[in-house]
């Protein structure tokens, strides 16, 4: 569809935000019950879309109130076929859950886009599988036709672009980046590391990046690592910094913890880290990574942490 040209993040220096843990913050802090960890469920009652739509006010106001840009990423993590199915909606419900989930960004962009810059309404595509641990692995050509489902309906919504994340392994990237070409729409590739910043598969993030951006037509916008914590991709990055791969790298969505993914999975209680030395890492980040302009939170994270991370990028880059 026809839409306004929206400067996107990899077009400008300037400093954009996003929201943290969603998911976990509504399970561990509002408390809701979360199976399989898919907000968009949330959506079909009044309590759960009205409590989504402060959530993303929370993060909204951090960036107005620092005078940063703000990326709405929709709560469709989950909205695929096989994550809907298991919810007890029908593989038809596809488009209609996520044009639900896009109506609501695009009500929260109408309300503060006269106070912010720049608002980019991004379409949330995550894994098939589970986010930590790549199972069922999927070809190039099997990626691509199950994840068009969910990426043509937002192509029928006024998306800025696509966001894939918690990737964990290249075939999905790379099927989730041709899907998203033949829809016509840019996409971010945003992969999730180990302890030892390698993907779950072990293939480290400049293998990744190398084989995602040679095998697609249209390379992704830019690249992201979320669901880690920056002690677990900070040395990788540096060692790499001077390199063309880490040039590719935009964005970091980390956790507020610095445990395992099979700790965080064991888990009962949330950890909530410390925000000021998370805050801290991501000022590290930004020295070694200077390209790096795209910041928010992953589980854990609330706007506490979000707030402190863009306290520190805006003010303490000296």
């Amino acid at each position: 569809m026809v839409k306004g040209k929206t400067t996107l993040p990899n077009e400008t220096a300037d400093l954009f935000l996003t929201d943290g843990g969603l998911e976990t913050t509504l399970v561990f802090l509002e408390g809701f019950e979360l199976p399989y960890f898919a907000a968009f469920n949330l959506l079909k009652d009044k309590k759960g879309y009205n409590t989504i739509s402060d959530y993303y006010k929370r993060y909204l106001t951090i960036a107005r109130e620092l005078k940063m840009g703000f990326i709405l990423e929709s709560p469709t993590w989950r909205a695929n076929p096989d994550w809907i199915e298991k919810l007890g909606y029908s593989k038809s419900a596809v488009s209609e859950i996520n044009e639900i989930a896009i109506q609501l960004m695009v009500n929260l962009k109408n309300e503060f886009e006269a106070e912010i810059n720049t608002i980019v309404i991004s379409g949330c595509v995550g894994p098939r599988g589970d986010g930590y641990r790549p199972e069922n692995l999927m070809t190039v050509d099997e990626a691509q036709k199950y994840h068009s489902e969910q990426i043509v309906a937002f192509s029928h919504t006024p998306v800025d672009m696509i966001s894939a994340i918690t990737m964990n392994y290249a075939e999905e990237a790379i099927g989730i980046a041709r899907a998203a070409a033949a829809a016509n729409l840019p996409v971010v590739i945003s992969f999730t590391v180990e302890t030892n910043g390698k993907l779950p598969t072990g293939m480290s993030l400049k293998e990744v990046i190398e084989q995602v951006d040679t095998s697609v037509k249209e390379p992704p916008l830019y690249f992201m690592i979320n669901c880690a914590h920056p002690t677990h991709f900070k040395e990788v990055l540096k060692n790499g910094q001077n390199e063309q791969w880490t040039k590719r790298i935009k964005g970091i969505r980390a956790n507020s913890s610095c445990k395992s993914h099979a700790e965080l999975d064991e888990a009962t209680v949330l950890d909530r880290g410390n925000p000021h030395e998370l805050g801290y890492e991501h000022k590290i980040l930004k020295h070694t990574l200077n390209q790096l302009n795209v910041f928010g939170g992953c589980c854990g994270t609330d706007e506490e942490h979000v707030r402190e991370i863009a306290y520190q990028i805006t003010n303490n880059l000296s």
